[in-house]
């Protein structure tokens, strides 16, 4: 199966850390900016590094972008080359464009324009390390909306040595588990006999305040 192929436009600081970690994953990575040492410090990782304008329709063009499966638009504090670039891959027929905002107007300008996914990093981390700091009980967290999140919940004590069904974290907790991960083990969608040990983390889905409620 043809794995994914991204290119990444702007290479600041965010553009250059995700560009690095698709490369080291295995994927092929077009990394493009106008700067030519942001571009050299890439050389050594990523697939292919370009410098150019991506702002200039024919330039990126040229480039034969529309053959990558997603593009990254990590340009930031340049608002307007952020807003060109990210209608230039769509245009030019990239499926998924995913762009970098800077604050809520910006946000909603790249959604009008087509943006499938557009994020705001800084916001973003915050509220996953506050959620980290405000939960003690949860290792990670996951928002897929306002409502509803993937967390990662330690085993409780009460349910060492009980099955999932015993437990019967549906009805009991309101949460669904998605996987177990033990001492150099995780199970996938594990069977509703799973004894849980004391070390379990577990793998959930459910209702923000259902999550919570784990941690009192």
């Amino acid at each position: 199966m043809k794995r994914k192929q991204f290119v990444v436009c702007g290479l600041g600081k965010f553009g250059t850390s995700l560009a690095t970690a698709l490369a080291n994953s295995g994927y092929e990575v077009l990394a493009i900016d106008r700067d030519e040492d942001r571009v050299q410090e890439l050389s050594n990782i990523a697939t292919h590094t370009i410098q150019a304008d991506t702002t200039d329709m024919e330039a990126v063009r040229a480039l034969g972008i529309k053959e990558f499966d997603v593009g990254v638009v990590a340009i930031g504090n340049d608002i307007q080359s952020s807003v060109m670039t990210t209608l230039i891959l769509k245009e030019l027929g990239i499926k998924y464009v995913m762009a970098k905002a800077t604050n809520a107007i910006h946000e909603k300008v790249l959604k009008k324009i087509g943006a499938d996914r557009v994020i705001q990093p800084e916001l973003d981390m915050g509220r996953r390390v506050a959620t980290t700091l405000i939960s003690g009980s949860i290792i990670e967290h996951i928002q897929l909306s306002a409502d509803y999140s993937i967390a990662e919940v330690p085993a409780l004590v009460e349910w060492v040595g009980n099955s999932i069904i015993d437990v019967n974290l549906r009805s009991k907790y309101g949460i669904n588990v998605i996987a177990i991960q033990g001492k150099g083990r995780l199970d996938i969608s594990p069977r509703p006999d799973y004894i849980f040990n004391k070390d379990d983390v577990l793998v959930v889905v459910g209702a923000n305040e259902k999550i919570k409620a784990l941690n009192k």
